[in-house]
């Protein structure tokens, strides 16, 4: 397996395009297939996931339309009116059946969709739409909201299949999933069920394990298609390829979270379990503490400890080690329990990274998880504290 470059495009069988117009952006994507999807846990449920969740229930998909800058959630029957008719539109542009489209959208909360505008952009994205890569950026593009940019990925498993993804995220980012899309594609010929629970288990190890800010959105969802060009492929290898392409995204969300000035990665091992050391992991990127000590570069690991103590892990204090680390270096905190001696010099300068790892053992068994956020920043408050004014 191999990283490449063409985002979605690189899939045989995807035709792509998308428009950005100030706040408000426009992707369709051409992509017939077996199809899958997982959505939100949010008990309030934008009309798009309505519509979606529906036209999936045959396993397949053959288009998706995404907009951007307004989410059509909690519009009730004119918005669910709306999320009809974007796909109506598409169906009829492209020639397909309604109930073969996905429809998508993200944006502020409580507004209905400028139909007017979208129905305006309909020839236009129809006309660019292609296979190249300049395609899957611009549809990368469109979706994004308070995203400072693009996020693609693309791998080529040992056969030749290929795997890719766009994605959009930046706040009310949180488990289960979060304020996001994200469209995977793959040209290997696999069946709605297998994608499914491919899917799934890959949404669980990546995007489930992202927290910006512990906000819940109401329009999260990342849809897969297999167009079937390339063929059967290796099960295994597929699996890794797709969880390989979705941490990739994953990250990319967490390194572009509202203001971010830092990554942060939190491995944590020898958990009791893989759940135990999910919920250690999750608990660390989203404590308000621990992501204000990292925007300040203040080695503040004891709330890291706190963190995992209140996370619901099981934990013994006298079993714990803790490090943090860049790329290039590692300085040990506690190791079973014990408070070791540290460089200042040392961890200013991992302080100081752009990506920043924080490692925990907990010494109690078998169980691992890595979870990603960012810094908590003035920008942050900033950027929604003015988000609709």
């Amino acid at each position: 397996m191999k990283d490449i470059n063409g985002g979605i495009s690189a899939v045989a069988g995807v035709k792509v395009s998308g428009i950005k117009q100030g706040k408000n952006g426009l992707a369709v994507i051409r992509a017939e297939g077996s199809a899958a999807g997982v959505f939100t846990r949010n008990k309030i449920i934008a009309p798009s996931l309505v519509i979606t969740q529906q036209h999936l229930e045959d396993g397949k998909l053959a288009a998706v339309i995404a907009n951007s800058g307004c989410a059509n959630s909690f519009t009730g029957t004119p918005g669910l009116k709306d999320a009809k008719e974007m796909a109506k539109l598409t169906a009829a542009k492209l020639g397909i059946e309604v109930n073969s489209v996905g429809v998508a959208s993200t944006g502020v909360i409580g507004k209905r969709l400028d139909m007017d505008l979208i129905r305006s952009q309909f020839d236009e994205l129809i006309r660019k739409s292609n296979e190249d890569h300049k395609g899957s950026t611009a549809a990368a593009k469109a979706i994004m909201t308070t995203d400072t940019f693009p996020k693609e990925a693309a791998v080529e498993l040992s056969d030749g299949t290929h795997i890719a993804g766009i994605a959009k995220g930046s706040g009310m980012i949180a488990p289960d999933m979060c304020t996001m899309l994200s469209f995977l594609y793959t040209d290997a010929k696999l069946d709605a069920g297998t994608l499914k629970d491919c899917l799934q288990k890959a949404v669980d190890k990546s995007f489930n394990m992202v927290v910006v800010d512990g906000d819940n959105s109401t329009n999260d969802m990342v849809l897969i298609t297999a167009t079937g060009r390339s063929g059967p492929t290796d099960l295994d290898e597929f699996k890794q390829g797709l969880e390989h392409v979705c941490i990739t995204l994953a990250r990319l969300i967490a390194k572009d979270g509202e203001g971010a000035t830092h990554l942060i990665e939190a491995r944590v091992n020898g958990g009791l379990n893989d759940h135990d050391a999910a919920l250690a992991a999750r608990t660390i990127v989203r404590s308000p503490l621990v992501k204000s000590a990292v925007f300040g570069k203040d080695p503040n690991w004891g709330r890291v400890v706190a963190a995992v103590g209140y996370s619901g892990a099981q934990v013994d204090q006298e079993r714990i080690s803790l490090a943090f680390a860049d790329k290039s270096s590692q300085v040990k905190l506690v190791e079973n329990g014990q408070i070791m001696e540290t460089l200042d010099a040392d961890l200013k300068e991992i302080m100081g990274s752009e990506e920043i790892f924080i490692i925990v053992d907990l010494d109690l068994g078998s169980g691992s998880a890595t979870a990603w956020g960012c810094d908590l920043t003035y920008d942050y408050v900033r950027i929604n504290a003015e988000y609709t004014t």
